[in-house]
């Protein structure tokens, strides 16, 4: 099952911490959830798959035990139970890949293919196919490219990711969220919201990297991979997914670098290459050089770094920028920016003539350092402008087309559009912005419905009795962080 075979380990800090779960965005750094959670269940979605059932248990145990266990035997977990979950729990309106095959197409003999696809993964036979390459908008106007896998791959993948879960999810630091089991992006906000609130930070380091998922180098991801896995077969079908290449526009093209954005096995993989080149090192590197407090928060390949003193953060980017070029990496240099943020950032730039503090984005939302009623710091946080007009932008394009819909197609159409923004964005002091929102899809909505009308614009009174009949009002559906983290944490004090 496992041996404890010596590998080549040149990146690994010497003594990697082995602690339980740390609290405070240093909180959220352990291990993971306290002892009980650990197990939790995988929530089926893009970056998880199933839960992880009892048949790895003992691949769990053995990984939280032992650090240096390289396992020699995981493919036989994946089995035709597992591949049949993992075709559960995808959307049956995923996008085709590069064969065609939808979701309720692989159903109709759904047996049939699973074991058939089983056979072949077991014999060597399995060979995956290229994705197909499509193009999504970013906030900032350029193109994200978007990998969608043929659905046998979706599965497999889906498959062998939860597999991996039951032993990197010990292995993996507390102040890592991203595409996690049981973690989400509002924990990971939790994270640091506490953790500037309840430690000593005075700046805070807002950090990109540059084309992460593209410019992934493959060979030092495999590596990395062999620390903990041994079991050649399931390397082997990684290295088929990263190298299968992508098709786009009819043309075939390899894919020497990087990791298909949209595969089923990409967060796990990104997050596996990032836990040994940034999430290791960091924390080594606050528990060596840093004088003052440090909070790490890390979301895929998005992270903020608070620190106490500015001595403390210069370094840390500095030191950051060399670790990262030895991997290939590189930080983004138009949205990696050190600012003074946090509790007394305020009232230490007025004592120096300078003005408020400036803000940052992580995670859709906009950090401000501002005042409670009482005239004590306080962080609110509001949604990004450069989310909302995205979004808003979306929304547009997509009334056009349903311009010449009924009215209630309509109403029912932008009230879930409402509703899945109020999902993420309610967060308190939040409101003004959620209203806001609203206010321009009702806005949206008017010109759609002007435009198709004989008689003229549509009046402000029809308007406002449509949009009272149709689209819900905002409210306010999340916590304060420091309830959810506390229950979450189940109240654990910072440690060091």
């Amino acid at each position: 099952m496992h041996d404890r075979g010596k590998s080549d380990r040149p990146v690994v800090p010497a003594n990697p911490p082995n602690k339980a779960a740390e609290a405070v965005a240093e909180a959220g750094e352990g291990r993971g959830l306290p002892k009980g959670n650990t197990a939790s269940e995988t929530r089926p979605g893009r970056g998880a798959g199933q839960g992880v059932s009892s048949d790895l248990d003992r691949v769990r145990q053995v990984a939280r035990k032992a650090r240096d266990v390289r396992f020699t035997a995981l493919l036989h977990h994946v089995s035709v139970d597992r591949l049949r979950e993992a075709y559960r729990a995808i959307s049956p309106n995923a996008a085709a890949g590069v064969d065609g095959v939808t979701w309720r197409d692989y159903g109709q003999d759904l047996e049939e293919n699973l074991r058939d696809l089983h056979a072949r993964v077991h014999r060597g036979a399995y060979r995956a196919r290229p994705t197909r390459r499509v193009f999504i908008p970013k906030p900032d106007g350029r193109l994200r490219p978007l990998g969608v896998a043929a659905l046998e791959d979706k599965i497999l993948q889906r498959a062998v990711v939860e597999v991996l879960n039951a032993v990197y999810e010990q292995d993996f630091l507390g102040f890592s969220y991203g595409f996690r089991p049981g973690r989400s992006q509002h924990d990971a906000l939790d994270a640091l919201a506490v953790g500037i609130a309840r430690k000593k930070v005075n700046f805070v380091l807002d950090a990109d990297i540059s084309d992460f998922f593209t410019g992934l180098d493959q060979s030092w991801l495999v590596r990395f991979l062999e620390h903990r896995i041994a079991d050649k077969r399931v390397l082997r079908l990684i290295q088929k997914w990263l190298r299968a290449g992508v098709i786009e526009d009819g043309e075939w093209s390899s894919t020497e670098t990087g990791t298909a954005q949209g595969a089923s096995v990409s967060p796990l993989l990104s997050n596996v290459f990032l836990h040994y080149v940034f999430d290791l090192w960091a924390d080594q590197w606050r528990r060596r050089h840093a004088r003052g407090d440090v909070i790490l928060v890390r979301f895929a390949d998005d992270y903020v770094a608070g620190f106490e003193h500015r001595e403390d953060a210069a370094r840390f980017l500095a030191d950051l920028r060399g670790r990262f070029a030895k991997f290939g990496l590189e930080l983004h240099p138009e949205k990696t920016r050190l600012i003074e943020f946090g509790r007394f950032a305020a009232q230490n730039r007025e004592r120096r003539g300078l003005r408020k503090p400036e803000t940052f984005d992580f995670l859709g939302l906009t950090h401000i350092c501002a005042k409670d009623r009482h005239g004590r710091f306080k962080l609110k946080r509001v949604t990004s402008k450069k989310k909302m007009r995205a979004k808003l932008k979306s929304v547009k394009t997509e009334m056009r087309k349903r311009m010449h819909h009924p009215i209630p197609e309509q109403g029912r159409w932008l009230a879930r559009v409402l509703d899945g923004h109020y999902l993420y964005y309610a967060v308190p002091d939040n409101s003004e912005a959620l209203r806001g929102f609203r206010e321009r899809v009702i806005r949206l909505w008017r010109q759609a419905l002007s435009r198709r009308s004989q008689k003229g614009r549509i009046t402000w009174e029809r308007t406002r009795r449509l949009a009272d009949r149709w689209l819900p009002q905002p409210r306010i559906l999340h916590p304060w962080p420091s309830v959810r983290f506390d229950a979450r944490t189940r109240g654990r004090s910072p440690a060091r």
